[in-house]
């Protein structure tokens, strides 16, 4: 009398075979996976989000337009750091008087949609800091309102509005 095998060994074998089967078609569509940053060449080694890429360029205060007339400007350059961060840089008009604003941070994507677009955080001075890019305009907040006044004298603060510009911020 030929015995059947136990229950049980149906049931390994078929999670045997669902392992093979699974480990296969995961190897096989590593092939259309992109490399490594380590193995990629060229000056941009990893791959950037749509999301960061729309907020990337150069952004000025209102006084930016009158500059020439002597008006104050805060102006904020944004640069991307990998596929979901971006460098911050902003800084207060240099050209006739000493600079008021200097901030250097990076910032991680928090989301983004159509009613918000695309906002960004980072850890400032024990709080939150936001950058929020929507229709051109670069908003800048913080939970603390007074936690983004440490990168300015004389009462600035590096929070408020900015638009963004056609050409490279003029720092002087």
């Amino acid at each position: 009398m030929i015995q059947s095998p136990p229950h049980y060994a149906h049931h390994s074998r078929f999670f045997i075979g669902l392992f093979i089967t699974s480990a296969a078609v995961f190897l096989n569509g590593c092939h259309n996976l992109p490399s490594s940053k380590n193995s990629q060449t060229g000056p941009q080694a990893t791959a950037v989000t749509p999301a960061v890429q729309a907020v990337v360029g150069d952004y000025a205060s209102k006084g930016y337009a009158k500059r020439a007339q002597g008006y104050d400007w805060v102006g904020v350059t944004v640069q991307a750091e990998g596929d979901d961060k971006i460098a911050i840089k902003v800084r207060a008009r240099s050209d006739i008087k000493k600079p008021t604003c200097h901030f250097d941070g990076q910032a991680t994507l928090m989301g983004q949609d159509k009613a918000h677009g695309v906002i960004f955080q980072s850890k400032v001075n024990d709080s939150t800091a936001f950058f929020q890019f929507k229709d051109n305009t670069l908003t800048i907040d913080s939970q603390d309102k007074y936690a983004l006044n440490y990168f300015c004298s004389g009462g600035a603060t590096i929070a408020g509005e900015y638009q963004k510009l056609a050409d490279k911020l003029e720092l002087n």
